[in-house]
């Protein structure tokens, strides 16, 4: 359990990222018409939410392994 600063600190950066973002999304190409050499494609954006609770989680947990890994180095 000593080697708990760096993923505390990963957690810490993370959860930062969900506060700030509230979510992320990707787009998706589907094909629509092909017609011999000829094809019609549409993108399609498809969101996905984070709550801003899971953010203050994340963070929670990265700072009580920060601590922890600081304390046991001590």
């Amino acid at each position: 359990m000593k080697n708990t600063t760096l993923p505390g600190v990963v957690l810490l950066i993370l959860g930062a990222v969900f506060l700030i973002y509230h979510g992320f999304y990707y787009t998706k190409t589907e094909k629509v018409l092909e017609i011999g050499p000829a094809k019609i494609e549409a993108q399609t954006r498809h969101d996905i939410p984070v709550p801003p609770i899971l953010g203050w989680i994340v963070v929670a947990g990265g700072a009580a392994l920060l601590v922890n890994g600081l304390r046991q180095r001590a």
